[in-house]
């Protein structure tokens, strides 16, 4: 019983030893009570820290946000005026459309009138081809599935004109080289 009372008194002072918390703050020991308050500073820094990133987090999603609004209204804008300078170039030709249906019913000189029209069409294609349109040429060239879409086939008059272009039932265009129409076409078999 003794040593039991012993071991119990031994385990004790252990337990004391290894808290070592001494009440009186003048009294030497290693540990006080008012180190909670020093945990309680480093507490405050690391939610200051936290308030400072957050805040740092919302300000960048809020850039971020006006941003994508910014350059969605901006396409937008782009999208709707893309055709202006376009159909601006054009708005020359249909005034000479306009003065050539006059002229038609005016003067019955044909020559004039052929005249006339062919100097609106050549405006129109001088006009497209400044903006970037160039027509696709096919006629007698190898069927490609990649610039022609086939719209019959029929027998070729000759041999060498086997898997050719035939005939063009809609001219291909491409717009700075990229093909905006694909041209419609007869191939010989």
């Amino acid at each position: 019983m003794e040593e039991q009372a012993t071991t119990q008194t031994q385990a004790q002072e252990e337990t004391q030893a290894n808290i070592d918390i001494n009440a009186d703050e003048n009294a030497a020991g290693t540990s006080h009570l008012n180190e909670p308050v020093a945990e309680e500073d480093q507490l405050e820094k690391l939610q200051a820290e936290l308030q400072e990133q957050k805040d740092k987090y919302l300000r960048l999603m809020a850039e971020f946000d006006n941003f994508r609004r910014r350059t969605a209204k901006e396409r937008i804008d782009l999208i709707q005026t893309a055709g202006k300078d376009v159909i601006v170039s054009l708005l020359d030709v249909l005034d000479d459309c306009d003065r050539a249906e006059k002229q038609l019913q005016s003067n019955d000189d044909i020559a004039v009138q052929k005249e006339g029209i062919q100097l609106v069409f050549n405006k129109l294609r001088s006009n497209l081809q400044s903006k970037g349109v160039k027509a696709m040429e096919s006629i007698h060239a190898e069927f490609d599935v990649e610039k022609h879409e086939a719209i019959t086939e029929i027998p070729a008059p000759s041999e060498e004109l086997k898997g050719k272009v035939l005939d063009e039932v809609m001219k291909g265009y491409y717009l700075n080289d990229k093909i905006i129409r694909f041209a419609k076409v007869v191939v010989g078999k």
